[in-house]
């Protein structure tokens, strides 16, 4: 009776796995072969930064919807679409993939950006989160700090800011301007002068604001801080013309 239910067993066992073997072989087969059903765009609009849509992300993958329709997943190049959307200054990330389905899922995330470069001869452009110099676009416009003066030429002629020490400082001080209620209240544009120096323009009120170099941004801030918390309110916002805070330990209002 043992040898018996042994047998038994492992026939039960063999048929159990042959089984499961055939299910792993169709679903190879199907998976092999699958199609594509239907192209999927989602659009991950960073702060609602709506600069390209759902139509624009086909055209940067350059295959029309319809062909791709019916195409054969293995036979597409992924890595290559990815490549193509990523080229794109707006693009941050871009992830292809399908689902149980059959459709192929497109999703681009969008960079952000923190200012924009205003020039008399040209046209504006904007920095993003991350540095990358973008075009404007005419879908958008993104409410952000304006960069002018005689040197931004030298920002668009860069890919990236960040790939210099003085670029460096300045996107730091953009981010901390940017992710401050106070300073995004306060501070409407940046005026870059040929010597690397910045020149400030306030939301409210004449005075010019004399930053010096973007580096000890923090140390001048506090500074700056200073003049609009505790003199301005009691000397009045229209009495300075000119307020300097380049200096170490020296807050110079006139």
């Amino acid at each position: 009776m043992k040898g018996k239910w042994k047998i038994r067993k492992e026939l039960k066992i063999g048929v159990a796995l042959a089984v499961l073997f055939f299910f792993v072989a169709f679903t190879e087969r199907k998976l092999g072969s699958q199609s594509v059903n239907d192209v999927i765009v989602k659009v991950e609009n960073v702060q609602d930064n709506h600069f390209i849509d759902e139509e624009d992300i086909l055209k940067l993958i350059r295959l029309d919807r319809e062909n791709l329709k019916g195409a054969d997943l293995t036979r597409l190049n992924l890595k290559e679409i990815e490549d193509r959307i990523k080229s794109d200054r707006f693009i941050q990330d871009a992830d292809l993939y399908s689902d149980i389905k059959g459709n192929l899922i497109v999703r681009a995330t969008l960079r952000r950006p923190i200012a924009r470069i205003i020039r008399n001869d040209g046209p504006d452009a904007y920095v993003a989160e991350d540095g990358t110099i973008m075009p404007v676009s005419s879908k958008f416009t993104a409410r952000v700090i304006l960069i002018s003066g005689d040197n931004v030429r030298k920002l668009l002629e860069m890919e990236n800011i960040t790939t210099d020490e003085w670029g460096q400082q300045l996107i730091t001080l953009l981010h901390t301007i940017g992710n401050d209620d106070f300073w995004r209240a306060q501070i409407a544009q940046v005026h870059l002068t040929a010597k690397n120096k910045l020149i400030m323009l306030p939301q409210i009120g004449a005075q010019t604001i004399e930053f010096g170099t973007a580096d000890k941004a923090e140390e001048k801030l506090k500074k700056l801080k200073i003049f609009y918390k505790e003199i301005l309110p009691q000397m009045g916002w229209n009495r300075y013309k000119r307020v300097n805070v380049e200096y170490d330990k020296q807050l110079i209002a006139e």
